[in-house]
C-alpha cells in the first residue's frame, strides 16, 4: 500500500465526481462517475455502490480498481489504483449505507467497495504525463 500527500488528499476532497475504471476477468473495460468516493485515510478509499451493475460484476470477477482524481476545483491531477474488497455487511458497511442515505434517502446503497490504493500516476499534460507518483509507503 502507499499513502497519499496531504496535496493529494485536499485535492481528493474538492472532487465531486470521480471517473471509476475497471475491467473483466477477459479485460473488457468500464468506466462510470461515482459520486460517493470517501478518502477514509491515508491509503484507503470507500466507494458506494448505489447503481453499479458492469462495475460490480467486474470487480467480483477481477478485484483492481482505478481512480481519476481531476476537476475544475484542482491544480493536476492523478490517478489511484487499488485492489478492492466488496462488503455487503459487517460495522463499515452499516456505516457507509448511513452516510449515503443521510445524503440520499432513497439510495439503495447495497455494497460497499474499500480500495486500498497501491498506486499512483500523474495525469498532467507535459513531459511528466503518466509517470508514477512515488508516494509514501507505510
Amino acid at each position: 500500500m502507499v499513502k497519499l500527500v496531504d496535496e493529494m488528499k485536499e485535492a481528493f476532497s474538492k472532487v465531486r465526481v470521480f471517473p471509476v475504471a475497471t475491467a473483466s476477468k477477459d479485460g473488457i473495460p468500464n468506466v462510470v462517475p461515482i459520486g460517493f468516493c470517501m478518502l477514509m485515510d491515508d491509503e484507503t478509499i470507500w466507494i458506494a455502490d448505489n447503481f453499479m451493475k458492469k462495475t460490480i460484476a467486474n470487480l467480483k470477477e477481477n478485484p483492481h480498481i482505478a481512480l481519476y482524481v481531476w476537476g475544475p476545483e484542482i491544480q493536476g491531477c492523478f490517478q489511484l489504483k487499488g485492489d478492492v474488497t466488496i462488503f455487503t455487511e459487517g460495522e463499515d458497511f452499516q456505516r457507509m449505507r448511513e452516510i449515503v442515505l443521510a445524503k440520499m434517502s432513497r439510495a439503495p446503497a447495497k455494497s460497499l467497495i474499500v480500495m486500498k490504493i497501491t498506486e499512483a500516476y500523474s495525469c498532467a499534460p507535459g513531459p511528466g504525463a503518466g509517470e508514477r507518483i512515488h508516494l509514501v509507503t507505510p
